[in-house]
């Protein structure tokens, strides 16, 4: 039995749930950065067990023990001190950092345990998780465990000592974190070696650590169910390939390493499919739990270390997915299977810098996403490939955007009267007006 933690003392760790994943309700982005962090002074890899299922037992303090189970227990010991319990404090429940973490919280879908409904203040507490990425102190966690709070504590393994930490940079769309701990002790530091996620099969092993529901270093242990899923994940709402694992991850697991059977990191916990949790607030396991994949983290570690937020080029166009559309409708507005028909370009976005046509009729206002209309407007622009790479569904767009860097460039394969031409945009960070979103 799992007791919800009490009043005041609620946790915050905002594991997504996805009884709203149904309805869409994610949000996330990919990657952009190229280059891979170089991970200093890492332990070396646990040595795997046989990949081959065995039953062959072991024998340890009397203890019998498959090869599977003595290889769990070894990557265990060898990897909880890298393991670190994050505490979060907010000063004021109507403070602008807590309200920031409510609008997160309503963005994944769920009501916090034990959090106040009235509105009034006092001091609230979360908890979550992250690990050490390497021997100067750097720890990775989600970026909604930390964001908005006004004090950051973290514990290790074993030790009851709490250390001040503070946040030295933040990828909201990629929903990753990196804190840094203030007066850890000589050889407190123990990171944890970074895997290589695209070497995933499904079936392998996976154990995850961490602190669900709050309690603090706890391990569960399952395989790879999916590596070709994509799901939202982060502050905006386009998809990306995520792990898929059956290992049990809830609510304060977000942030805790996802290891395989060598005791490397291959993810960082972030989400979870809960269909009960859409129900009751409260998120539980349902055997479908949602990891960052860890080559995401390498590539976007050398910018968090850099410091500040990260940002991601936006096109700002308002767009609908001719693919949704149905056949009739196409038909009457003479319009193609597929493609993306340009509703809206946002002035001074970079689409409107590279002269980009939107529709000539007024269309619906909206934030890029697809247009829920049941009437859209023609005569803009219907983008076909992207690099060179045909459009099928929108996106495909939207992740060739996200999987560019600030300043690099998206060729656009577009039709318009008819005729086929090139746009290039020189992607930038653009934000909506907030009276068109």
């Amino acid at each position: 039995m799992v007791r919800q933690t009490p009043p005041m003392n609620k946790n915050l760790s905002l594991l997504a749930l996805s009884g709203t994943l149904a309805l869409g309700a994610f949000a996330g982005f990919e990657l952009s950065e190229r280059s891979n962090a170089q991970v200093a002074n890492t332990p070396p890899a646990v040595t795997a067990q046989a990949a081959t299922p065995s039953t062959t037992t072991t024998s340890d303090s009397g203890r019998a023990r498959t090869e599977s189970e003595a290889n769990t227990v070894q990557v265990v010991k060898a990897r909880q001190d890298g393991l670190v319990y994050v505490s979060v404090t907010e000063s004021a429940g109507d403070s602008p950092q807590a309200q920031l973490r409510k609008q997160l919280q309503d963005q994944f879908g769920f009501s916090v345990p034990g959090a106040p409904d009235d509105g009034s203040g006092g001091v609230e507490q979360g908890t979550g998780s992250g690990f050490f990425v390497n021997s100067q102190g750097d720890i990775i966690t989600n970026n909604h465990v930390v964001e908005g709070a006004s004090e950051i504590t973290i514990r290790l393994h074993g030790n009851k000592q709490t250390y001040k930490a503070k946040v030295i940079g933040r990828a909201p769309d990629f929903d990753l974190a990196l804190i840094r701990a203030e007066g850890l002790p000589q050889g407190a530091i123990k990171p944890i070696p970074l895997g290589d996620s695209s070497q995933l099969d499904v079936g392998l092993k996976a154990i995850a650590m961490g602190a669900p529901f709050g309690l603090d270093f706890s391990v569960s242990e399952g395989i790879i169910s999916s590596v070709e899923r994509t799901v939202p994940v982060g502050t905006k709402e386009v998809e990306q390939p995520v792990i898929q694992t059956d290992a049990a991850i809830n609510p304060g697991n977000s942030g805790g390493p996802l290891l395989n059977s060598a005791g490397q990191v291959i993810g960082v916990n972030t989400q979870i499919l809960s269909p009960a949790g859409a129900v009751s607030g409260v998120g539980q396991n349902a055997g479908v739990g949602f990891a960052i994949p860890v080559n995401t983290v390498k590539r976007l570690l050398p910018q968090l270390q850099a410091g500040g937020v990260v940002k991601t080029p936006t096109l700002g166009i308002l767009f609908s997915d001719l693919s949704a559309l149905p056949q009739d409708e196409r038909q009457s507005l003479k319009l193609p299977a597929t493609g993306l028909l340009v509703q809206q370009v946002y002035p001074g976005s970079p689409a409107a810098q590279a002269g980009l046509k939107g529709s000539a009729q007024s269309a619906a206002q909206g934030s890029g996403r697809q247009s829920g209309q049941d009437q859209i407007a023609t005569g803009g622009d219907i983008i076909t490939a992207v690099d060179g790479q045909p459009v099928s569904e929108g996106d495909d767009l939207r992740r060739a955007v996200i999987d560019k860097k600030i300043g690099d460039t998206l060729r656009l394969t577009v039709q318009r009267n008819g005729q086929a031409r090139d746009v290039t945009v020189r992607l930038q960070a653009f934000n909506i007006p907030n009276s068109q979103q």
